[in-house]
């Protein structure tokens, strides 16, 4: 098992964060988690990487049981973590290719010689995620979804276990994101793909890659379990507290707010 949650709760500073959170991530399965601000998430993917530790319940990652087991870093040489708050943290003036090789280290920053393996990997990796064509360009130079590809490229460096992509495809136009969404999708088919935690505020972007939704809201588990029953009309409603109808297309569902028609015999002038 990839994650085991058992009512689980954090507070901090007197204020509950989350509370009794029950939840399974099997190996195989890649999971999409929605939720407005404010819900819990980014609490719960600090606590995935051992940066926070339940405050009640228990927590375990890849194997290793928190308080129990030895975690920090690591643990989190086997997270690829993807966030704004970590790409924010990185030297601008860093080219993409330096960015991606300082993954091999878990580093912010390259301070050591990478190995010629290492060199070779990051170059497959900048190819694969289409990178490589912008590869010498300085980190500030790139465009959101440049940077984002980037990241993605120096969270696989390290071969991990789990992949969680918090929020990737902000501040992306239309064609950027959806080129992303492909790249993730191309990530998930891979013969040794990660388990992938896909974070996000859009139904839009829950690809087919992704078998299992989890909705938080408040700091709990709203609804979780396989797509097709969570991301769903009645559910989605109760969970926006909003009449929303969910269409199919393909694989990929669309979200939209039901519209009641007005009888206009009805209307007074």
């Amino acid at each position: 098992m990839v994650l085991h949650l058992k009512n689980v709760s954090l507070i901090r500073d007197g204020h509950q964060i989350l509370n009794a959170i029950d939840w399974d991530v099997n190996q195989g399965e890649h999971w999409a988690i929605l939720g407005l601000n404010g819900a819990g998430k980014t609490a719960l993917l600090n606590m995935l990487c051992a940066y926070y530790f339940p405050t009640h319940g228990q927590v375990t990652v890849l194997g290793r049981q928190f308080g129990r087991d030895i975690l920090g870093e690591e643990l989190r040489k086997k997270i690829g973590l993807v966030s704004s708050l970590l790409k924010n943290r990185f030297y601008e003036s860093d080219s993409a290719y330096q960015v991606v090789l300082s993954g091999a280290f878990a580093s912010i920053g390259l301070y050591e010689t990478p190995t010629d393996e290492m060199r070779e990997k990051a170059q497959h990796l900048l190819k694969e995620l289409g990178c490589f064509s912008y590869a010498n360009r300085p980190f500030r130079y790139l465009s959101q979804g440049e940077r984002q590809r980037v990241m993605i490229g120096r969270a696989l460096m390290a071969d991990p276990e789990l992949l969680i992509l918090d929020e990737p495809t902000n501040g992306l136009d239309f064609l950027a994101r959806e080129q992303l969404l492909e790249v993730i999708e191309k990530i998930t088919l891979a013969s040794n793909a990660p388990t992938v935690i896909f974070v996000t505020h859009h139904v839009e972007e829950i690809s087919p890659c992704f078998q299992k939704a989890l909705l938080l809201k408040g700091g709990e588990v709203f609804s979780k379990g396989p797509i097709n029953q969570v991301i769903e009309s009645t559910v989605l409603s109760n969970f926006f507290e909003l009449d929303v109808e969910v269409e199919w297309y393909g694989k990929k569902p669309s979200l939209r707010r039901k519209v009641t028609s007005v009888n206009h015999h009805d209307v007074k002038a």
